[in-house]
């Protein structure tokens, strides 16, 4: 048996909510700089969470920092709670001088170089949100097969999406997802998802996950109710998805879903089904029916710290 000669401090944090054990968790290695690929898959294997993210230098000298992210089984170029959970621990971790009300910082990750904004009050952080990519409408699903395929993947009638009168949309704010509306509540929570059947209809879409919502909701501030499922990435089901709550924003908006205006705020509610709930802020900022940014925030919660021994 051999004995560990390094020592890696790590911290997790529940991101998209006010409390410990909700929202969706994150752990995050500050000090990431010395690792090799091939140890970032490990760990992110040993830890088993849906992302676990990597501070290692930028280089470019406009970021603060390089987030690297990696899921049980792969890296990705981008997501959402991982970024805000990191800057949360950052901040808790004095990585960097906070201003009130808002501090702002530039970070860096595999797609570019991208803004994020901490609300602070009396030298703390309340809030977190960044800054998506422009948003890429990349066609809708009209192919009785897809559709088919779709509704088996979730274990759904066909008539409780067709129903809706709304497309299923391919959308991206930096990882493609299908949005699928579904017409109520009750069907949204009965979702018994086909792991292989998420992988076929995802991999033929081009996508990284399903994207399910409705307008009726659990609680009365939530705009919509969400579910996400994102097996070709390692993630069976997602308690709280910042990449692709901006994705259906960006949808929303456009299919008027929503009450739009030049700045229109959604507010979502995600993980009910796996008893983590979650809060997700999304603001869509258009001009001329053009969307010209999103942000997607929310709070955070510090749940552990410890030592990897290897």
């Amino acid at each position: 048996m051999s004995t560990p000669t390094r020592r890696l401090q790590f911290y997790k944090a529940d991101v998209f909510t006010d409390r410990p054990f909700g929202g969706n968790p994150v752990a995050v290695i500050p000090d990431a700089e010395d690792l090799s690929d091939h140890e970032f898959q490990q760990i992110a294997r040993e830890m088993n969470l849906s992302e676990t993210v990597f501070v290692v230098p930028p280089t470019d000298p406009a970021a603060i920092a390089k987030l690297r992210i990696f899921t049980p089984t792969q890296e990705i170029p981008f997501a959402g709670h991982p970024v805000i959970g990191t800057f949360y621990i950052l901040s808790v971790l004095k990585k960097f001088p906070l201003q009130e009300p808002v501090t702002r910082f530039m970070f860096e990750c595999n797609i570019g170089v991208f803004p994020v904004e901490l609300s602070v009050l009396k030298g703390k952080v309340e809030h977190v949100s960044m800054s998506q990519p422009v948003p890429q409408f990349l066609g809708t699903v009209d192919a009785l097969q897809d559709l088919y395929e779709i509704s088996q993947a979730l274990g759904l009638n066909k008539a409780n999406i067709v129903d809706t009168r709304r497309p299923i949309e391919i959308v991206s704010t930096g990882l493609p997802v299908v949005i699928v509306p579904v017409r109520t509540l009750t069907a949204v929570m009965s979702i018994q998802v086909d792991l292989s059947g998420t992988k076929t209809v995802c991999a033929r879409l081009g996508v990284n996950g399903i994207m399910v919502f409705t307008s009726l909701t659990v609680e009365d501030w939530a705009s919509v109710h969400t579910r996400m499922f994102a097996a070709p990435i390692g993630i069976v089901e997602d308690p709280a998805t910042g990449s692709a709550s901006g994705a259906l924003g960006a949808y929303l908006v456009k299919n008027g879903v929503v009450d739009v205006g030049p700045t229109t705020e959604i507010i979502m509610e995600q993980g009910y089904e796996i008893d983590r709930p979650s809060r997700i802020l999304v603001h869509v900022f258009s001009d001329d029916d053009m969307i010209q940014e999103i942000k997607v925030g929310g709070q955070t919660v510090m749940v552990a710290e410890g030592k990897l021994l290897f």
